[in-house]
């Protein structure tokens, strides 16, 4: 009977998880995924962690309440660094402690620390030490680990094509939805004898940490709306890694924070193109890290493009209504905006109507 592996459905879990599957699968062990977040999953998140946390924090809690009893192995790396000179949030270096101060009867908890801050080779020798619980040939470790990057690099390349990750972990890619940024619809200026129609796709790009944008329940299925609406969505995840690491180098000083500059480099290349109609960001009330990198964000916007911008923050106390009203108000004003704005004259006195 092969070991069970629990990994909760949350946090580094979109941008990671096929690199572990692959790991442990290779090493025998038996991979168990917490189910889809939801009510239940948030409220009992909300019971257990500190009221301080941020939502994404307390959704990872639930996660684990979910699937505590089902595994031997409870499986939270101690992720410190995913990036040379760069950081992480502490609050997930903290996770394993926070975890182990709040539950009782835990499996065995594997706690890793992965920190790449001096050099990515510490990846390596992170991983030997997690195969260690499953294996004591160093050479197997290495190989399932070889074979582990081979996935993740190949799980990588099809976000870049256009794919969410939860439609490619779950086998739900539907062709029709999936763009590329080398495929987008090049857009030319509008004027009043160049309109769009109400059936034009809108080119969006939606901005945040991972946890945000792919966890459906959490940013209340944003991502789909947006298309359903119209719209080809893309995401940090879409957009060449080392196009990204180029571009937030164009801030006056290197962030702190890995995601930051993620984020940045993604946004200073977004309004490089002249195919971006809008851009949201995404963010988790009380996060610190968003709180400033959504301002440069917005800021850099503001110099640079008069492009439309939104932030949608959430929470465990978010309504759905809410949600959905804000992005089709967003929607429909770049429409109106692109069709009709410049046919105000000076004095605000004539509006062209088809």
């Amino acid at each position: 009977m092969s070991i069970k592996v629990g990994i909760p459905r949350g946090l580094f879990y979109y941008q990671f998880f096929p690199l572990w599957r692959s790991f442990f699968e290779e090493l025998g062990a038996e991979i168990v995924v917490s189910d889809y977040t939801s009510r239940k999953i948030l409220d009992d998140g909300v019971k257990k962690c500190v009221d301080e946390a941020c939502l994404p924090v307390k959704i990872f809690f639930g996660h684990v309440e979910n699937i505590k009893n089902r595994v031997d192995y409870l499986f939270l790396p101690r992720y410190t660094s995913v990036s040379k000179k760069e950081y992480v949030c502490p609050k997930f270096g903290g996770i394993p402690d926070m975890i182990r101060n709040t539950f009782n009867d835990l499996p065995k908890i594997i706690d890793t620390e992965i920190n790449l801050r001096k050099s990515e080779r510490n990846a390596l020798k992170a991983a030997i030490e997690i195969g260690r619980h499953f294996s004591n040939d160093t050479k197997a470790i290495r190989k399932a680990y070889r074979k582990a990057l081979l996935s993740y690099r190949e799980f990588r390349q099809q976000l870049q094509k256009g794919i969410l990750p939860d439609e490619l972990l779950n086998n739900k890619v539907q062709s029709s939805d999936v763009i590329s940024m080398e495929n987008l619809p090049r857009k030319n200026k509008f004027n009043n004898r160049n309109r769009i129609n109400d059936d034009e796709n809108l080119n969006i790009a939606v901005l945040g940490h991972g946890y945000n944008l792919y966890d459906n329940y959490t940013n209340m299925n944003a991502l789909y709306k947006l298309r359903n609406l119209g719209a080809n969505v893309i995401t940090i995840d879409m957009i060449d890694g080392k196009i990204i690491n180029e571009k937030s180098k164009l801030l006056n000083k290197k962030t702190f924070w890995y995601f930051g500059s993620i984020i940045m480099g993604s946004a200073f290349h977004l309004l490089d193109r002249n195919d971006i109609d809008g851009i949201i960001y995404i963010m988790s009330f009380g996060c610190g890290i968003d709180s400033f990198i959504c301002d440069l964000v917005e800021r850099a916007i503001r110099r640079t493009k008069n492009i439309p911008f939104i932030i949608l923050t959430i929470d465990e106390h978010t309504g759905e209504a809410g949600m959905d009203t804000r992005i089709e108000a967003f929607i429909d004003m770049i429409r109106w905006r692109k069709n009709y704005e410049s046919n105000i004259s000076s004095h605000g006195k004539y509006v062209y109507m088809r």
